[in-house]
């Protein structure tokens, strides 16, 4: 079968510039399709992490003009490649646009204000708007003709509307078609609608039917709207954004599409993420030797956290961005009841202030029982999901998640909240499924304190009284394969599809 042209735009991508898994996506994506027998380039910003990270970048003599808002915009094309691969990346440079992560508090999107909180670039509609102007610019230096381009999340959301609207008539284009990945809806790029005259584009777009959403220009419907296809994250991901609870207001569109929406569940990187292999662990292990090596990896985690390397007592882990999505405040409401069943919890991760001064007091008031770690550290991340017994994902929504996949592989069955692609990885420990042998972790519906806590309890049952049951959960987790191979296949079905290439 005859190898497909993609194109993926992306405004991270992991080994180069990251905040969150849209990079592990860009970066990982890319590398299966090519390894099925595809042509695949990324195009992304050249931002001054791209620079900080140290690989070789290479320029292409292109020099790319770019019309926003009236005037054109010069920028150059430099190359570089995926780590580990051949896939070539191409980094659009503009200084002035991309080039001010380069100091304390300031990241690809947004700078730290003071009192600590976060706010958006107050450019990044017209940053954004030039990036995705700038991959239709970029196309004619490829070396190939796409069938198909890859756009990802409300970044890259007008690139299909420029497609259509400005490039389709241009020679090189006519076949080209789009495919447009949402990967959160909550993230929506809306804007007021003086950012149209930005985009170049006819005025009469910007109706509610197209580009207009509740006055504003919204750069994620732009995508939805005028994408081939569109897919999320996960299929119960898919179907939960076109309900009103989910869609973030654009579940009535959602709806009125379905014909072109789907949902994939991304894949993990077993080259990173593996214990039979992981560098960052004290003890490497197999579904064979796991419970020698967990056993390690536990009294390392309790003294990477400073808590009394007890293995008797359970740890439950949790490696997070700290915001309200995360079901962070679930957690700490059923902290000290985790406590009293005598559990030791340890957290990972980074966000709202508030998550960080409620963490703190807790773990000032129980130092021997709670470790707290506030901000980001590969090699911890690591060490929790190995050393913990349980891990805990009690997701508000959660496209897809990449954690509690992690945590199967590493045989620490993830507690989840049902939603997105928690619902869609992890087969609860019912009864039911215990006795069919199907059962990789625990899950709960409500989003509730007590919901989770009651699952928990039901866990640490299985842990300290039924531990043939537990340990079977374990093997079934580890033996599961969620490897990008497999969302690869799903992805080049889709790209056929919607490129009319069957062979």
């Amino acid at each position: 079968m005859a190898g497909l042209r993609i194109l993926l735009a992306a405004s991270e991508v992991a080994g180069l510039a990251k905040t969150g898994g849209l990079a592990d996506v860009a970066a990982s994506l890319p590398r299966a399709l090519a390894a099925r027998g595809h042509r695949v380039a990324v195009v992304m910003p050249y931002y001054a992490a791209v620079r900080r990270s140290g690989v070789p970048v290479e320029k292409t003599g292109a020099a790319l003009p770019v019309p926003v808002g009236g005037r054109t915009l010069a920028c150059r094309l430099l190359r570089t490649r995926l780590p580990n691969s051949d896939v070539p990346v191409y980094l659009v440079e503009h200084p002035p646009f991309f080039e001010r992560d380069d100091g304390p508090g300031r990241s690809l999107y947004q700078q730290t204000m003071p009192g600590g909180y976060k706010a958006d670039y107050p450019d990044n509609a017209e940053r954004f708007t030039f990036f995705s102007r700038a991959v239709l610019e970029a196309v004619p230096f490829l070396g190939f003709t796409p069938d198909v381009i890859h756009a990802n999340d409300w970044q890259t959301g007008l690139v299909p509307v420029f497609l259509n609207e400005a490039y389709r008539t241009k020679p090189g284009y006519r076949d080209v078609r789009s495919v447009f990945t949402i990967h959160n809806i909550a993230y929506q790029g809306m804007y007021g609608t003086e950012v149209m005259r930005l985009t170049g584009l006819p005025g009469w777009l910007l109706n509610p039917a197209q580009l207009e959403f509740h006055g504003h220009l919204n750069f994620l419907k732009a995508g939805i709207v005028f994408a081939d296809a569109v897919n999320t994250v996960s299929p119960t991901y898919a179907r939960e954004i076109q309900t009103p609870d989910y869609g973030c207001g654009l579940d009535g569109l959602l709806r009125g599409v379905s014909g072109k929406l789907s949902g994939i569940v991304n894949g993990v990187d077993y080259d990173d993420w593996d214990p039979a292999h992981d560098r960052h662990l004290a003890a490497t292990y197999t579904a064979e030797t796991y419970a020698a090596g967990k056993a390690a990896c536990k009294a390392d985690l309790q003294k990477r956290f400073s808590l009394p390397e007890r293995p008797d007592v359970p740890v439950l882990g949790m490696v997070a961005r700290l915001v309200s999505q995360k079901g962070v405040d679930l957690v700490l409401s059923a902290a000290p009841g985790f406590l009293d069943l005598g559990c030791q919890l340890v957290f990972l991760g980074d966000g709202d202030p508030e998550y960080h001064d409620e963490l703190n007091a807790f773990k000032a008031r129980h130092p021997d029982k709670v470790g707290v770690f506030l901000g980001f550290n590969e090699s911890l991340a690591h060490a929790v999901e190995a050393g913990s017994d349980l891990f805990l994902m009690p997701s508000r929504y959660e496209p897809c998640g990449l954690n509690q996949i992690y945590s199967l592989r590493y045989g620490t069955p993830p507690v989840v909240r049902a939603t997105g692609g928690l619902a869609d990885t992890i087969v609860n420990a019912t009864e039911e499924n215990l006795k069919a042998g199907t059962a990789t972790g625990f899950s709960f519906d409500e989003f509730s304190a007590r919901a989770l806590y009651e699952t928990v309890v039901w866990a640490l049952y299985l842990h300290r009284s039924r531990k043939g049951d537990f340990a079977q959960v374990v093997r079934n987790a580890m033996a599961q394969d969620w490897g990008w191979d497999r969302s690869a296949a799903e992805y080049e079905r889709l790209y056929r599809k919607v490129a009319g290439v069957t062979a």
